[in-house]
């Protein structure tokens, strides 16, 4: 997949791309719906012989466009929304630098200038995609706006459960650690990347070592709590219990939580290297212990309750 960022203004000529069906939207999560989206533009490229695309933005509209203060998390930060994407075998990725002076584009001069000046041959975009200033281009205006440039396909909201699958309500099961009901909306299990780091090296002293992990900030971190984890090492994965939290039963003050993963069979040295974390299954909250025994006799059944849940 041929990954091509984009500033505005920029200088591509209309014959530098081949002719593309396009996917256009944010994508954060590429959910089974973003999955729809971009599955049917691989499609069209197929049905008409043209190569497929993608075109998404970064970063996320709403810090640029004043709606949040806060550093944005997202449920698949730009480095892995694009290797999902590469793996949905797209052709040509385009990245927009989403800035003020983009977001004032007309929705006419952002089709003439990122579709029709891309050589785009077919757009396909979810029912609620908007473009242009103010979001006032729609999928009903594209018709008028394509100056009968290209074709398009407008696919229909896709739901789970009776509900529309969002990358929102993604969002909120994660912030109350719903991490078991990911599945059936992501098509995946969620993950997170990080970097093992030193800790205190508490947990080896009491039979429990762990893996301390420095994740990406960009990511959305499940809350304070124990999980069923997986755990990928280099290219191997292990079964895991992961604990996110402030250690309340050593009175350890720290201004973040820290996220430590016992794996089970493994006594490896790993420190310094990208690991990824598979979040499973919500076990319990974070809860301070009366000492050290009462402490070790809960990880020891948080690890048999792990063990349960992936030998199911």
């Amino acid at each position: 997949m041929e990954v091509i960022r984009l500033s505005f203004p920029y200088n591509i000529a209309t014959n530098q791309n081949p002719p593309l069906a396009m996917a256009m939207g944010y994508f954060d999560g590429v959910h089974r719906g973003h999955q729809e989206v971009i599955l049917e533009a691989k499609k069209q490229a197929e049905e008409k012989g043209i190569c497929s695309a993608v075109m998404t933005f970064d970063p996320h509209p709403s810090v640029v466009l004043g709606k949040n203060d806060k550093q944005i998390q997202y449920i698949t930060p730009l480095t892995e929304k694009i290797k999902i994407i590469e793996e949905l075998g797209i052709d040509y990725l385009f990245i927009i630098n989403f800035t003020a002076e983009f977001a004032n584009l007309l929705p006419q001069e952002f089709i003439d200038q990122y579709v029709i000046g891309l050589n785009v041959a077919h757009v396909v975009a979810g029912f609620d995609f908007t473009y242009g200033r103010m979001g006032k281009g729609t999928m009903e205006t594209l018709l008028f706006h394509s100056r009968d440039k290209f074709s398009y396909t407008v696919v229909p909201k896709f739901t789970q459960g009776d509900e529309k699958v969002s990358s929102t309500r993604i969002r909120n099961l994660l912030k109350v650690g719903k991490t078991d009901e990911l599945f059936p909306l992501l098509g995946r299990f969620y993950t997170t990347s990080g970097i093992v780091i030193h800790g205190d090296k508490r947990g080896r002293t009491i039979g429990f070592p762990t893996a301390n992990v420095d994740i990406v900030a960009e990511y959305i971190i499940p809350p304070l709590g124990v999980y069923a984890v997986r755990f990928k090492v280099d290219t191997r994965w292990y079964n895991g219990v992961c604990n996110i939290g402030f250690k309340p039963t050593f009175k350890k003050e720290s201004l973040h939580p820290s996220v430590e993963v016992h794996l089970f069979d493994f006594n490896e040295d790993i420190y310094g290297k990208e690991v990824v974390i598979q979040w499973h299954l919500h076990l319990r909250k974070e809860q301070k212990f009366s000492g050290i025994e009462e402490l070790v006799a809960q990880i020891e059944r948080d690890k048999q309750n792990s063990l349960n849940y992936f030998n199911k």
